[in-house]
C-alpha cells in the first residue's frame, strides 16, 4: 500500500493543479451544467437562468412553477494560452422571472470556481440571493453541475458515485495593469500587476475567529517591469507624504564566470537596481556599475572562463529608496520557516515504507523546528518604521494568528503515520499563503553580460535575499554576505544551440551604507582600489614604438577609444595615492593550461603530391587540425613546471592507415581538403598525421603568490599582442601588430569612517577627471578541494540505429575544470561505472559558503553517430555533498539526475553522486583515494556500487501492428547490457505475429528497484538490398508490474451464495436496476443483473487492461514526447523474477509457453458491437444541441447509416446492435465514431474511441464474451457465448497450467485439486425458468470466483482530433467477439428502445376550502370567484380550467370537475415523454424527458382586472403525499418530503402508478413576504389509467359526455353564488336586503310617508286671495 497517496489537502489541491497544468498547453477546456432549482419565492412565476462566461451569454428555456426542472446543458470553449487566462473569467449565473414577455431581474450569484482535483462542482445546490437586497437572505436554491476540463481531464460520470472530492468558492486573482503611455508612440513603459489574494484575506488560512481584511494597499511605489527603451523624462522630486527614504548600497563581488560561450569582443558585466548603475541612462551619474573589460579564456573542454583568480572585480551601487526593511525583514524570517518546513517534508515523502523506524524521529524534528520557527518574533513595524500601511496592519495580524495556530497544532499534534503527510502539507500551505509581500517597493538587482556594449544576458536576484538587517540573522536574506550561483538567461541569439550564457559565482550585500561596516563581519572586505589606463604601441617598419599608432592615444582605456594619460588622473577627496604607477600583469589573457593537470598537444604533419609523382613536404608542414600553421614538434619546448613521460607519437587510433596517414583531394584555394579517408587512392592530392604528446604538470605544491604592487617598468614587461582578426594574446606572433600594457596606480583612504571604503569611494565620485576606477577583492591564499565523481549508469537514451547505436560519454564540468568518461558503444543504457577524481581545485570562497551552497556540477551527455561526429544531447547541473571534516563524511547514494536541452524537455537520466572534500592533513593520509583501478579508469567503490543479482526475463513477443511500411521487421530487446533479437517476420501483412513468440533473456540486475535499467525496445525492418532501418523504439522505464514469483500456483476462492430470484425481467430493466436508475425495489438479489463500469474495460484495475496475455507497447521513431506520433505497436509481455546462483538448484517453471500455429496465427471472428447511449456530448448546433449517429469501422468494413440519428439531443439512446466480421490481428481496431447529423452541411465529427480487439480476444480474464451471472438456455437471457460453462473452465485450467477439471462425479467439480459442489453456491435451488443443467452453473460459478470479465456494459470516452486530449462526451456499449472456428454463437441480446406507454390521469376536482378570499364587495365583505386550473408539467398547451364559483365568502368552492391529461410515460424510468419542434422549421422532434408532475393552481376570476393567485399544488406522480382524510388534517407538512426537525412527523409518500387511484385533501400554499403559508385545501380524486384501461372506461371532460366513472353532478352552490350583473335581482336580493333589509325597509316607509305628505300638500285646496 503506497502509504503517502492520497495525501494532498483539499486547499492544496488547487496549488498542484495550477502547477500541473503549467506543463501542456491548455488549449479548449469545457463548461457544462445541469440545472435544476427549488424553493424560489415568488407566485406564478416563469423563471429562466442566464448564465454569462465572459462575453458570451447563455439562457435556458422558460419554465412555470417554483420548482422548475431544467435539464439543460451548455459548453464553452475557452481559446486561452495560459491556465491563468482562464482564472479572469467570470462565470454569473442569474435567475430571473418573465412576465409578459418581460424579464424581470430576481436573483443573481457571481461564482468563482478554483481548480481542484476534479474540477467539477458535481449536482450542487448553490444559494441564490437578492441582487440589490443581500440581506434578505436566501431566495431559492440552484442545483448545478459545473466541469472545467483541460486536456487529459475527463468529464464526470452521472453513473458514478462522487466520493472524496469536494468544492469550495475562491477568489480568483485578478491583476491591475497600468495602462500605456499614449503621448510617445504608445510605447510600452512598463506594467505592473497586484494579486487581489495578496492584498486581501478571506480568512480560509486562520481557523480561529479572524474574518480576514477587504483589499488594500499603499501608499507604497509599484516596480513597473518590461519595457525595451529606458525612459528619458526626469523625474520629479516630489515624494507622497509621509513616506522615508534611505540610501541603500549594494555590493557585488563576481567570484567566477564559467561556462561561457566564445565571445567575439571582450566583454564585462553590469549590475543595476532599477536605473541605478545603468550606464545607459544618462539621467543617474556615472557609477562604480560594471566590472573591467575581460577576455574569456578557454578552459580546455568547450567552455570559456574569466581568468579572475585572487583578484575578484568588485561593483558597488548606492541608491535610494523607500524604506522597507521591517518588511524584508518579515519576509526572510517566514521565509527561513517555510524552506525547513519544506525540506523536512521532502524528507518525509523521500521514505517508501510507513514503517520505516526513521519516520517518528523525521516527524519529531519536523515538529520541533516548526515549533522553534513560529515562535520567532516578527519585528515591530513601529519601532523599525514610522510609516506603517493598513495593509502593513493587516498582514501582521494575519501572520501572528497564522504562526500560534501553526505553533498550538504542532504542540498538541499526535497524528499517526496515515495523517502525518497531509498534515504537513496544510501547514506549509497555509505558511506559503502569508509569505506574500505585495509592498516590496525596491526592484530586483539584475546582473547584465555586455559584449559590444550589447547586453546579451542577465541574472536577476531578489532584493530580500541579499538584504542586510541588524535585527539578527534570521531577518537578513538568505544569501546577504554568502556566495551563490546564478545562471544567466540569454537575452539575445547565441551563435550554438544548447552553449550556456554564463554561470556566475558571486558575494551580494544590500543594505543601509550607515550599516555597511557589516560588511566586514562577512569576511569578504579585503577590498583594493586602483586607477587603471592603458599603454598602446604599434609595429611600424620592425620596431615597436608610438609612431604606427596613427589615430589611436597612447594611453587610453581598454577600447582605445578614450584618451586617458596619467597626468589627468587625480585622487578624490578624503583619498590618497599609495605608491607609483606599475605595470599590472595581465592575469585575464593566460592561455588554456591554467589549472590544467595534463595537456595533449597535437601537430599534424603535411604532404602533398602530384599526380604519379611521389609525396612530399607541403609548403606548411605543420598544422593544426583545421589547417593554421604552428610550429614544428622538433621546435616546441616543454614550458617550465612541466614534465614529458612519452615523447611524440603517432595517433593510430582514429581511422588512418597503418603509418598514421590519411588522405584527400585538395580544394583550392587553400588546397586543404574537407574530407578525409583512410584508404589512399591514385587521385589523393594531400595527406597528413596526427603527432600527439601528453605533458604533465608538476606534482608538487606551488606557492600562491601574494598581491604586490610591483616595480616594473621594463620596456617589455606585461605587453600583450594582438593581430589582425584575432584576440590579444602574452605572446607576439609573427603577423602581430598592436600590443598594449596596464598601468596601475593604487588609492587608499585617508582615514577610517563608519562607511565601509567601497561606498565611500563611490560618494567621492564626482563628475571630474577621475575617468576609471577599478575595485577589486583580493585574496591572499585559496582553499583547496576534492572533488569525485562517482558517474553509474544512463537511461531512457534514445537511437536510431540498429545495432550500431550512439556512442555515449559524459563530460563533467566544475567550473572551469573538465573531465570526460569513457565512451560506450552499442547501448541505449551505458553503464560507465566511472569515478572522476577532480584533484588539488582552488576555491577563494569560505568553507561555510560553500558547505551551504557549494559549486554546481555541470553533467552533459555527449552522443556520437557512426560518422564520428559529436553532439550534445542534454545538461545536468546537480550539486556535490560538501565535507569540510572527513569524520562526518558517509559516502553518498547515487541518485538519477535529468538531462534535458531545454527547459521540460528530458532527454535521459544518469545514476551519480558527487562530493566536494575540503584538503587538509587528513585528507593526506586517509585512504580516499582508494579507489578501485580497473582497465585504464577508476571504477566506483563497492559500498556505492548497486548490488547485482542474477535475473530472468521472459517475453512474450507476439507480435507488431500499425507499422505501415515494414517490409520483414524484428525486435531487439536491450536491458543492462544485454541484448536478445527475436526471427524475422517474412510477411509481415498475412501474419503480423512472430514466429517464435516466448523468449529468456539471463543478466544482472540491480537489487534496488530505483537503479533498475529500462527495458529498449527495438524494431529492425530488412528492407530491400539488405538495408536495415529502425521503424520504431519504446522504452519500459518502470519494470516493477512485471516482477513476479514464477513458483506461486492460483487460488481458487469460494464466492457466496447468490439467492434466488424470480422476476422475469428484460434487458434494460437490468441495465437501469445496475445503473440505480430505476427506483422499482425488488424482494430479490440480482440474479439477472449486469455489471456497469464507469470507464472503460481496459481502465478496470481487476482486468489489468486487459493486457495480462500481452500488452500494447506504442512504438516512437524518436524519443517520446507529448507530440510525438506513434509508428507502430508492439505486442508483448514480460515477467521477471530472480534466479538462483547454485545450479544444482532446479530452474523455475517458464511462464510463457510457445502456442500452436492456429492459436497464434490470424482468427476469423465475428464481432458484435452493443451500442446502448451516449450523453454529456459536445454539442454542434447552434441550438446547443446535436443530432448525433454512430458510424462503425473495423479494417474496411464500415456499419452506420446517417439517417439512424437521435434528433436536437446531447444524451442520445440508441440501443442498437452491429454485427461483422473480421480476421484479427489484421483487422482488430474498432473505431466507434459519433457524427452530427446536418441536412446541408458536411457532418460533424462528434468524437470517436477505439478498441483493440485482439487484447479482448487473447485476454485470460474472458473478456470476448462476459460472463453472465446465470446460465440460461433458453429465455430472454439465453446464453450467447459459443463455449458451455464447463468448456470454458477446461480451457481456463489449460491457458494457466492446471489440471483439467474432473466432471466425471455428478453434481461435483474437481478444480485444481479441490472438490466444489452446487450446495456450496447455491442453498436453494433458485425457482427460475429457462436455469441450466446444475453441472453447467457449478463450472459458471468456478469461473466467476476467478475473476473472470462479467456481463458488463462500459462507458467509453470520445475524443476529438480538432480537440485534442478534450472530453467530447462518452458512450455506454459492449462488445461480443467469436471465434468462428469455435461454432456459431448464440442469439444476439434485444436491446431495442422501450416504447413510452399511453396513460391518462383523471383529476376531479370536488371542492375547496379556506381558500384565501382577495375581493371585497359593496357591502364591505370579503369574497373570490374562485376556479381552479391544471395541467401537466411542461404540456401548458393542454391547461384545463373549472367553471367558476361565484362570490364564495368562506373559502370554500363546490365544482365537480373532471381533468383529463394524456401523456406517455416509461415506469420503469419514471419519465414522461413529450415530442415536439421546437421551432416551425425544425426539420424533427425534439423528444424530452420530464419528471411527472401535476400542477394544480387556484385563481380568483376578475373581469375588468388580471385574475389574482390564490395557491398551488404541485404533486409528482411518483412521489406524491397521501392525502388528508379530513380538510382539518390537511396542513403543508403533507408536502415535506423531508422534515425539518428529526422528531417530526413524517407523512407517507406513494406512487399513483402503483396506487392507481387516491382521493382526498391536498393544501395549496402561496408565497407571502418570503414564506409558504396553507391559502386552501382542495378536495381531489386522481387516477391514472392505461391506454386499453381508459378505452373500456370513457369520460369525458368537465362535465360532458360521457359522463361516467364517476357521474358529475352539477355543484349545489349556495344561492349567493352568481355573477352580479347577469342576475340584478338576485343581486338586490343577496347584496341589498340581506344586509340592509331594515334600513331599506325604514328608508321604504319614510319614502311612503314622504310622498304622502307631499301628496297632501297637492292636495289641500288654496283659497283665492282675491
Amino acid at each position: 500500500m503506497d502509504w503517502k497517496k492520497g495525501w494532498l489537502p483539499r486547499h492544496n489541491e488547487s496549488l498542484e493543479f495550477i502547477n500541473e497544468i503549467k506543463q501542456f498547453v491548455l488549449m479548449l477546456p469545457e463548461l457544462s451544467r445541469h440545472l435544476k432549482t427549488h424553493q424560489l419565492h415568488g407566485n406564478n412565476i416563469a423563471p429562466v437562468v442566464k448564465i454569462l462566461i465572459g462575453n458570451k451569454l447563455y439562457r435556458t428555456r422558460i419554465k412555470k412553477g417554483i420548482n422548475p426542472f431544467f435539464n439543460e446543458k451548455f459548453f464553452h470553449n475557452f481559446h486561452h494560452v495560459s491556465p491563468t487566462e482562464i482564472f479572469e473569467e467570470i462565470i454569473a449565473i442569474r435567475v430571473r422571472k418573465s412576465i409578459n414577455g418581460r424579464a424581470l431581474r430576481l436573483n443573481t450569484r457571481n461564482m468563482f470556481l478554483s481548480l481542484h482535483t476534479g474540477h467539477t462542482l458535481m449536482r450542487k445546490w448553490l444559494g441564490l440571493c437578492h441582487s440589490s437586497k443581500p440581506t434578505l437572505g436566501i431566495r431559492g436554491y440552484l442545483k448545478v453541475t459545473i466541469s472545467v476540463l483541460g486536456i487529459g481531464d475527463l468529464a464526470p460520470v452521472r453513473l458514478c458515485t462522487q466520493t472524496g472530492h469536494g468544492y469550495f468558492l475562491h477568489d480568483i486573482s485578478r491583476s491591475l495593469f497600468i495602462p500605456r503611455n499614449k503621448s510617445r508612440h504608445n510605447d510600452v513603459i512598463g506594467t505592473a500587476s497586484l494579486n487581489i489574494t495578496h492584498i486581501s484575506s478571506i480568512g480560509a488560512y486562520s481557523r480561529g475567529t479572524f474574518s480576514g481584511f477587504l483589499p488594500c494597499f499603499g501608499p507604497s511605489y509599484i516596480i513597473l517591469h518590461g519595457g525595451e527603451k529606458a525612459l528619458s523624462q526626469s523625474f520629479l522630486d516630489e515624494e507622497p507624504s509621509g513616506l522615508s527614504k534611505k540610501d541603500y548600497g549594494l555590493c557585488v563581488i563576481f567570484l567566477s564566470s564559467t561556462m561561457m560561450p566564445a565571445f567575439e569582443d571582450l566583454i564585462h558585466f553590469e549590475v543595476t537596481i532599477g536605473h541605478y548603475g545603468n550606464k545607459m541612462d544618462l539621467n543617474y551619474k556615472p557609477l562604480a556599475s560594471t566590472t573591467p573589460y575581460s577576455q574569456a579564456v578557454f578552459d580546455g573542454t568547450l567552455y570559456h572562463f574569466m581568468p579572475w583568480q585572487d583578484n575578484k572585480p568588485v561593483v558597488s551601487l548606492i541608491s535610494t529608496w523607500e524604506d522597507i526593511g521591517y518588511r524584508m525583514s518579515s519576509l526572510n524570517i517566514l521565509r527561513i520557516a517555510w524552506d525547513r518546513l519544506k525540506s523536512n517534508l521532502e524528507a518525509l515523502k523521500s521514505i517508501q515504507n510507513p514503517k520505516n523506524p526513521a519516520l517518528p524521529r523525521l516527524w519529531k524534528k519536523l515538529l520541533e523546528e516548526l515549533r522553534e520557527d513560529c515562535k520567532r518574533p516578527l519585528p515591530n513595524m513601529r519601532k523599525e518604521s514610522t510609516f506603517v500601511t493598513i495593509l502593513d496592519k493587516n498582514l501582521l495580524k494575519l501572520r501572528h494568528k497564522v504562526l500560534s495556530e501553526l505553533d498550538y497544532e504542532a504542540k498538541k499534534s499526535k497524528h499517526e503515520v496515515m495523517e502525518m503527510l497531509p498534515t504537513a502539507e496544510n501547514w506549509l500551505y497555509r505558511l506559503n499563503a502569508v509569505l506574500a509581500e505585495p509592498q516590496l517597493s525596491i526592484p530586483d538587482v539584475v546582473i547584465w553580460l555586455l559584449c559590444k556594449e550589447q547586453r546579451i544576458a542577465y541574472a536577476r536576484v531578489p532584493v530580500h535575499t541579499i538584504l542586510f538587517s541588524k535585527a539578527g540573522p534570521f531577518s537578513c536574506g538568505k544569501f546577504c554576505g554568502k556566495a551563490q550561483t546564478l545562471f544567466m538567461q540569454v537575452r539575445r541569439y547565441l551563435p550554438e544551440k544548447g552553449i550556456m550564457a554564463a554561470q556566475l559565482r558571486v558575494c551580494m550585500w544590500l543594505g543601509s551604507i550607515f550599516h555597511s561596516s557589516a560588511l566586514a563581519e562577512t569576511s569578504y572586505n579585503d577590498f583594493i582600489f586602483y586607477s587603471e589606463t592603458y599603454e598602446n604601441q604599434a609595429m611600424y617598419k620592425g620596431k615597436w614604438g608610438q609612431q604606427g599608432l596613427k589615430n589611436y592615444p597612447i594611453f587610453s582605456d581598454v577600447t582605445a577609444q578614450q584618451y586617458l594619460p596619467m597626468k589627468n588622473f587625480q585622487v578624490p577627496q578624503g583619498w590618497r595615492w599609495e605608491g607609483n604607477w606599475f605595470v599590472e600583469p595581465q592575469r585575464r589573457l593566460l592561455g588554456k593550461d591554467i589549472h590544467q593537470k595534463q595537456i595533449l598537444e597535437e601537430v599534424y604533419e603535411n604532404q602533398t603530391r602530384d599526380t604519379w609523382k611521389s609525396w612530399t613536404p607541403a609548403a606548411i608542414p605543420n598544422t593544426d587540425m583545421i589547417g593554421q600553421p604552428v610550429p614544428a614538434k622538433e621546435s616546441m619546448e616543454c614550458p617550465k613546471g612541466w614534465t614529458i613521460k612519452e615523447n611524440w607519437n603517432v595517433e593510430l587510433n582514429e581511422a588512418v592507415d597503418d603509418e598514421g596517414w590519411e588522405y584527400g583531394v585538395g580544394i583550392p584555394p587553400s588546397g586543404i581538403p574537407k574530407a578525409w579517408t583512410a584508404v589512399e587512392k591514385t587521385y589523393h592530392s594531400w595527406r597528413r598525421r596526427r603527432w600527439v604528446r601528453q605533458r604533465y604538470q608538476n606534482t608538487e605544491e606551488q606557492r600562491h603568490e601574494q598581491k604586490q604592487s610591483p616595480a616594473l617598468s621594463g620596456e617589455e614587461e606585461g605587453w600583450e599582442y594582438v593581430s589582425f582578426d584575432s584576440k590579444f594574446g602574452l605572446n607576439p606572433q609573427s603577423d602581430s601588430k598592436f600590443r598594449h600594457r596596464c598601468w596601475h596606480r593604487r588609492m587608499v583612504p585617508i582615514e577610517n569612517t563608519n562607511v565601509s571604503p567601497i561606498f565611500y569611494l563611490e560618494k567621492s565620485l564626482v563628475m571630474g577627471p577621475i575617468f576609471l576606477l577599478t575595485p577589486f577583492f583580493l585574496f591572499y591564499k585559496p582553499q583547496y578541494y576534492q572533488l569525485l565523481c562517482y558517474i553509474y549508469q544512463a537511461r531512457n537514451l534514445m537511437s536510431n540505429h540498429d545495432q550500431t547505436f550512439s556512442g555515449s560519454t559524459i563530460q563533467v564540468v566544475f567550473l572551469h575544470y573538465g573531465q570526460r568518461t569513457r565512451t560506450l558503444e552499442t547501448s541505449l543504457v551505458p553503464t560507465w561505472d566511472q569515478t572522476l577524481i577532480f584533484d588539488h581545485i582552488p576555491l577563494y570562497e569560505k568553507p561555510q559558503d560553500i558547505e551551504e551552497n557549494p559549486p554546481l556540477v555541470c553533467l552533459e551527455l555527449w552522443q556520437q553517430n557512426s560518422h564520428g561526429k559529436q553532439s550534445l544531447c542534454g545538461r545536468s547541473m546537480c550539486s556535490p555533498i560538501v565535507y569540510l571534516d572527513l569524520k562526518n563524511r558517509v559516502l553518498p547514494l547515487l541518485r538519477w539526475h535529468s538531462f534535458n536541452k531545454m527547459p521540460g524537455e528530458d532527454e535521459g537520466e544518469v545514476l551519480a553522486a558527487f562530493e566536494l572534500i575540503l584538503e587538509t592533513e587528513v585528507l593526506k593520509r586517509s585512504p580516499l583515494m582508494s579507489i578501485p583501478w580497473k582497465n585504464g579508469y577508476y571504477t566506483l567503490p563497492q559500498s556505492i556500487q548497486p548490488s547485482l543479482k542474477k535475473t530472468a526475463i521472459e517475453i512474450l513477443a507476439w507480435g507488431l501492428r500499425n507499422i505501415k511500411k515494414a517490409q520483414s521487421p524484428r525486435l531487439l530487446i536491450e536491458c543492462g547490457g544485454e541484448t536478445l533479437e527475436t526471427a524475422q517476420i517474412e510477411d509481415f501483412y498475412s501474419n503480423p505475429n512472430f514466429p517464435q513468440s516466448a523468449l529468456l533473456l539471463t543478466l544482472f540486475l540491480p537489487q534496488e528497484e530505483a537503479y533498475a535499467p529500462p527495458l529498449v525496445l527495438k524494431v529492425v525492418d530488412q528492407q530491400y538490398f539488405g538495408i536495415q532501418m529502425v521503424v520504431g523504439q519504446a522504452v519500459v522505464s518502470c519494470l516493477r508490474p512485471y516482477f513476479c514469483d514464477p513458483w506461486a500456483k492460483d487460488y481458487v476462492g469460494h464466492p457466496k451464495a447468490d439467492e434466488e430470484y424470480i422476476h422475469e425481467v428484460d434487458w434494460w430493466s437490468k441495465m437501469l436496476w445496475a445503473t440505480g436508475e430505476s427506483k422499482k425495489k425488488w424482494d430479490y438479489s440480482d440474479y439477472y443483473t449486469l455489471k456497469v463500469y464507469d470507464c472503460e474495460l481496459e481502465a478496470v484495475p481487476d482486468f489489468q487492461g486487459l493486457q495480462d496475455f500481452c500488452q500494447t507497447f506504442n512504438l516512437y521513431y524518436e524519443k517520446k514526447t507529448e507530440d510525438s506520433p506513434v509508428v507502430g505497436q508492439f505486442k508483448g509481455l514480460f515477467r521477471i523474477y530472480p534466479l538462483s546462483e547454485n545450479p544444482k538448484q532446479p530452474s523455475p517453471p517458464r511462464q510463457f509457453q510457445n502456442l500452436s500455429e492456429k492459436q497464434s496465427g490470424p482468427q476469423r471472428c465475428l464481432v458484435r458491437v452493443y451500442v446502448v447511449r451516449a450523453f454529456n456530448l459536445q454539442p454542434k448546433d447552434n441550438n446547443g444541441l446535436c443530432d448525433p449517429y454512430v458510424i462503425l469501422k473495423l479494417g474496411k468494413t464500415v456499419l452506420g447509416n446517417r439517417h439512424d440519428y437521435k434528433p436536437n439531443t446531447v444524451d442520445p439512446i440508441f440501443g442498437r446492435m452491429f454485427e461483422l466480421k473480421c480476421t484479427i490481428p489484421l483487422e482488430k481496431d474498432l473505431k466507434i465514431t459519433l457524427f452530427d447529423f446536418d441536412l446541408i452541411s458536411p457532418d460533424d465529427k462528434i468524437g470517436s474511441t477505439v478498441i483493440d480487439l485482439e487484447n479482448r480476444l487473447l485476454s485470460s480474464f474472458g473478456a470476448r464474451c462476459g460472463l453472465p451471472k446465470s446460465y440460461c438456455v433458453s429465455g430472454p437471457f439465453q446464453w450467447r457465448d459459443q463455449l458451455t460453462p464447463s468448456h470454458l473452465l477446461e480451457r481456463y485450467a489449460h491457458r494457466k497450467g492446471l489440471p483439467p477439471p474432473d466432471f466425471s462425479t455428478e453434481g461435483s467439480i474437481i478444480f485444481n485439486g479441490r472438490t466444489f459442489k452446487l450446495p456450496n453456491f447455491e442453498q436453494h435451488t433458485p425457482q427460475l425458468k429457462h436455469l441450466g443443467p446444475p453441472q453447467e452453473r457449478l463450472a459458471l460459478y468456478l469461473l466467476q470466483a476467478q475473476g473472470q470479465v462479467p456481463e458488463h456494459v462500459e462507458t467509453r470516452t470520445l475524443y476529438s482530433s480538432t480537440q485534442p486530449g478534450i472530453d467530447q462526451g462518452k458512450v455506454q456499449l459492449w462488445v461480443d467477439i467469436f471465434p468462428l472456428h469455435l461454432g456459431p454463437p448464440g442469439p444476439a441480446v434485444n436491446i431495442n428502445l422501450r416504447k413510452a406507454k399511453r396513460f391518462e390521469l383523471r383529476c376531479i376536482i370536488w371542492e375547496t376550502r379556506d381558500v384565501d378570499l382577495q375581493d371585497v364587495n359593496l357591502t364591505g365583505e370579503k369574497m373570490s370567484d374562485i376556479y381552479i386550473k391544471g395541467w401537466m408539467h411542461e404540456m401548458e398547451k393542454d391547461m384545463q380550467k373549472t367553471d367558476i364559483h361565484y362570490r364564495s365568502l368562506t373559502g370554500n368552492g363546490d365544482f365537480n370537475w373532471r381533468f383529463i391529461f394524456t401523456f406517455k410515460y416509461v415506469p420503469t424510468e419514471q419519465v414522461c415523454i413529450l415530442s415536439k419542434k421546437e421551432f416551425i422549421w425544425s426539420l424533427d422532434r425534439t423528444v424530452k424527458k420530464t419528471p411527472p408532475r401535476l400542477i394544480i393552481q387556484v385563481w380568483d376570476n376578475d373581469k375588468f382586472l388580471p385574475d389574482d393567485f390564490l395557491g398551488i399544488i404541485e404533486l409528482d406522480l411518483c412521489e406524491m403525499p397521501i392525502p388528508a382524510r379530513k380538510p382539518s388534517k390537511c396542513t403543508l407538512s403533507m408536502m415535506e418530503s423531508k422534515p425539518k426537525w428529526p422528531f417530526k412527523f413524517t407523512y407517507k409518500h406513494v406512487s399513483l402508478f402503483r396506487q392507481k387511484t387516491l382521493a382526498g385533501w391536498w393544501p395549496c400554499q402561496v408565497l407571502d413576504n418570503g414564506k409558504w403559508r396553507l391559502s386552501g385545501k382542495v378536495n381531489m380524486t386522481l387516477e391514472v389509467l392505461t391506454k386499453e384501461e381508459a378505452e373500456d372506461k370513457p369520460a369525458g371532460k368537465g362535465r360532458s359526455e360521457p359522463n361516467q366513472y364517476p357521474t358529475l353532478h352539477a355543484p349545489i352552490r349556495p344561492e349567493s353564488s352568481f355573477l352580479w350583473f347577469l342576475s340584478p335581482s338576485l343581486s338586490i336580493r343577496y347584496i341589498c336586503w340581506h344586509h340592509y333589509r331594515w334600513k331599506c325597509a325604514v328608508f321604504m316607509i319614510a319614502t311612503s310617508l314622504f310622498i304622502m305628505l307631499l301628496n297632501f300638500l297637492f292636495s289641500i285646496p288654496v283659497s283665492n286671495g282675491k
